[in-house]
């Protein structure tokens, strides 16, 4: 899990924005953020919340019993469940117990985040409300190494999984069956269940999409397998296109190295300060040249606690990239001629001089 030391540490950063912002105290009540500052990972069926006061003070509020470990200076416990049943209303009573914490602490103007402690805080709350929504996400861009840590062993995830794939990959073999024996490979290496649904793209002979019910994989189709497994809260997001029997046409051959060119490109540009339209704009040309088609979706994005995070390598934003931050390179070609698509995606972290590349793992067709 996080470590307590960094969560603290993260504490100290928040602290400052309330400060900053002359708020007198912060509601966090969205479980991947309440992660992020405390160290304490909610089962997702039930709900936590943090509160802390521009003078430091805080308290964590947790499900049924107090975790063995916090960042917080303060454990508050709530049942959420009763005779082993799951309480519907959970959110009502974690915000009244967050209304009665932060008024024993005079507290007056509260910053929050969207959530669906957040909403019912609002309701019982009397005084100023401010959204703390856009400082918390950029907080998060830049990653501590504790946050790393975990990000390694859900890309680590995702190596094991590209192994048992091209060990089982074969014309006839079910999407959901290479769909559930990745599953087991990832949780395998993992060494416990993944703390999130198996997401991304599992269909062969598609651009890409979930594992479909009696659709097995046919001679010259391309698989694309877009993995996003999760460990102790943290995201992977690689993805790799494999040759169902082998072999590779021309066409594909060619689509392939155009793709397989982007990364050069992105790893000789990419570094702080660099502006994501930038990077995407490099990846467009570099397939239009080299194959003539555009690039149809983004480039990529960050990842860590949600699949999606900032940075966005996307001309509809304007992120410029941080020393910290891991972000996703994507590039794909799609169509028919291509039996219908290739793409392939490494994660990167920023340093100080440029990215490192995450993923260990060939980029091949076959």
């Amino acid at each position: 899990m996080l470590t307590v030391e960094a969560s603290r540490e993260r504490l100290s950063r928040l602290q400052t924005v309330l400060q900053q912002q002359n708020l007198d105290a912060a509601v966090i009540g969205f479980g991947p953020h309440v992660y992020y500052f405390s160290s304490f990972l909610v089962d997702w069926l039930q709900l936590s919340a943090l509160a802390l006061t521009a003078d430091g003070a805080s308290i964590l509020i947790a499900p049924n019993k107090a975790p063995s470990v916090s960042a917080a200076g303060e454990i508050g416990t709530y049942e959420a469940r009763w005779n082993a049943t799951l309480r519907p209303n959970q959110a009502e009573e974690v915000a009244g117990m967050l209304v009665r914490w932060l008024t024993q602490h005079r507290a007056q103007k509260v910053g929050m985040d969207t959530s669906l402690i957040g909403s019912q805080f609002a309701m019982r709350w009397n005084g100023p409300i401010q959204s703390l929504d856009s400082h918390v996400w950029q907080m998060r861009r830049a990653k501590d190494p504790d946050e790393l840590a975990l990000m390694r062993t859900a890309i680590s995830c995702t190596t094991a999984m590209y192994q048992t794939a091209k060990q089982i990959l074969r014309p006839g073999i079910q999407e959901l069956e290479m769909f559930s024996e990745l599953h087991k490979a990832a949780v395998l290496r993992a060494g416990e269940p993944l703390s999130a649904l198996l997401g991304n793209d599992f269909q062969s002979g598609s651009g890409g999409g979930a594992p479909r019910k009696d659709r097995a994989a046919q001679a010259g189709e391309l698989y694309v397998l877009d993995l996003g497994p999760a460990y102790r809260g943290y995201f992977a997001d690689n993805c790799r296109t494999f040759s169902v029997d082998g072999s590779v046409s021309t066409e594909q051959q060619r689509a392939f190295d155009a793709i397989a060119g982007v990364f050069p490109l992105i790893e000789k540009t990419a570094r702080p300060g660099v502006r994501c339209r930038e990077l995407f704009a490099i990846a467009d040309e570099q397939l239009q040249s080299h194959y003539g088609k555009p690039l149809k979706h983004h480039l990529g994005h960050g990842v860590g606690l949600q699949p999606h995070e900032y940075p966005h390598l996307n001309p509809k934003w304007d992120d410029v990239l941080l020393e910290g931050e891991v972000f996703t390179a994507e590039p794909g070609l799609y169509g028919p001629e291509l039996r219908d698509g290739i793409r392939i995606e490494q994660n990167y972290l920023v340093t100080a001089n440029g990215v490192e590349s995450l993923l260990d793992f060939p980029i091949e067709l076959v």
